[in-house]
């Protein structure tokens, strides 16, 4: 049984009814997930692990499952990341993480057999195995209680690039080159000193994690490489385009750096995107990588160099490199959005000032208008008055002629009238244009 599914089980105390929360199987099974495993001595472990996208990893749990039943044992629960088989004198330990899936096989071994460099064939001649993703580790470790001096080791990997270290407070020693061999395995060496079969395989699942971690962790160099170049051309133009912004001088101008501002700084963060995962990853992996050799309690060996000292001079400049982009990226994505707000401001100011001036234009129209219409009304009541007189002076004759204006004349009707006449039109004019400012 699995230890999720034993969580789960016993997530919620019998004989009582309370509620579960609903992660709680799976945090309590995560504690127990990808325990150590005994290993007695000697014995041959291979590991392989393989990139893998979420069709992949369906697809591979499916082929668990199929395996398992093929051998009359049971499959990975649903839910399961981990699972262990027994296939003849094969164990079998699959392994699912969220970028990649592991496969590992180990089986008795010989004391005195040659860690030669065809080993590899040896897994892959009696196992049918054939797993969805791209390999991206492959290694085989041996345990052995056979000790040797570090010359022996010189014949048997690089003496350039030989790593060897004693752990567990001596109770071990581990012997690697990190290079792979003709089969395209990297090969590890694990001397018993005295361990216990628990600590053997706490030691063995460490080393095999180092290797893991090691080569996923240097996924994020090329691609900081690749990144590299955007990176220096995106700082060179920014350099450009803020140099040309301090000496644009219209608003035209600083439209179109503004439009260039947004394509440079639109590519920047679309290559940030996509590499800030990795570049996080491999930064993660490498303080597991620490992590593990501080668990394994490294201690120098005469004449050998440490593993901590190889992945300072190998892993850590990578890791730095990947931050360094990382950092750098940031750095520009920040420049460029100051920059931008700058240059939006500016383009602000530069519209204000223009609506300002148009408001000021606008000001001086409608004062022209405004007297150009006084013009035309005081035209207006001159004509409206010449017209209304005239009217005046039909109606006098007709009256005059009709013996009602008591022998005045009609001229003289006529010409007392203009005055009052004018008068009343200007007072209906103006009565007219106070109610209209009224409703203003």
């Amino acid at each position: 049984m699995d230890n999720q599914e034993s969580a789960k089980m016993h997530s919620t105390p019998q004989n009582q009814q309370f509620e579960a929360f609903e992660s709680r199987a799976e945090i309590l099974g995560e504690l127990h997930a990808r325990p150590f495993e005994k290993v007695t001595v000697p014995r041959r472990v291979f590991l392989m692990a393989f990139l893998t996208t979420k069709d992949d990893a369906q697809i591979d749990r499916e082929n668990i499952k199929q395996l398992a039943l093929t051998h009359g044992m049971a499959p990975p629960a649903e839910t399961a990341n981990f699972h262990s088989l027994t296939i003849g004198k094969w164990n079998f330990r699959w392994e699912q993480h969220n970028e990649f899936t592991s496969y590992r096989w180990d089986i008795e071994d010989s004391e005195g057999d040659d860690f030669r460099g065809d080993d590899g064939a040896r897994l892959l001649s009696e196992l049918d195995f054939n797993p969805p993703g791209k390999l991206i580790v492959a290694t085989q470790l041996k345990v052995t209680k056979d000790i040797h001096p570090v010359s022996d080791y010189e014949e048997i990997f690089n003496p350039n690039s030989l790593c060897m270290i004693n752990t567990d407070r001596g109770k071990s020693r581990v012997i690697t080159d990190f290079q792979v061999d003709t089969m395209g395995f990297t090969r590890f060496i694990i001397e018993d000193h005295g361990m216990s079969q628990f600590r053997a395989g706490a030691l063995v699942q460490r080393v095999l994690e180092v290797e893991t971690y090691r080569t996923l962790a240097l996924l994020g160099l090329p691609i900081a490489k690749k990144a590299l170049p955007v990176v220096n051309a995106t700082q060179d133009g920014l350099a450009q385009l803020t140099a040309e912004i301090a000496a644009a001088e219209s608003i035209e101008d600083n439209h179109k750096l503004l439009h260039k501002l947004t394509d440079l700084a639109a590519k920047l963060e679309a290559q940030a995107a996509a590499t800030s995962f990795r570049f996080g990853a491999s930064v993660a992996y490498n303080d597991i990588i620490m992590s593990r050799l501080q668990a394994m309690h490294e201690a120098p060996v005469d004449g050998a160099r440490r593993f901590s000292s190889f992945f300072r001079r190998r892993l850590s400049p990578a890791i730095s490199t990947c931050s360094m982009v990382e950092q750098r990226q940031t750095a520009l994505s920040r420049k460029l959005m100051r920059t931008a707000e700058l240059l939006r401001t500016r383009i602000q100011f530069e519209l204000e000032q223009q609506n300002r001036d148009l408001l000021t234009s606008m000001n001086k129209r409608a004062r022209l208008q405004l007297r150009l219409q006084q013009t035309v009304e005081g035209l207006s009541v001159a004509a409206v008055s010449y017209y209304i007189v005239g009217l005046i002076k039909y109606m006098t004759e007709g009256l005059y002629k009709s013996g009602l204006t008591f022998g005045i004349s009609p001229t003289l009707l006529t010409a007392v009238s203009v005055p009052f006449v004018i008068f009343a039109m200007w007072m209906v004019t103006r009565q007219i244009h106070k109610k209209f400012a009224e409703h203003d």
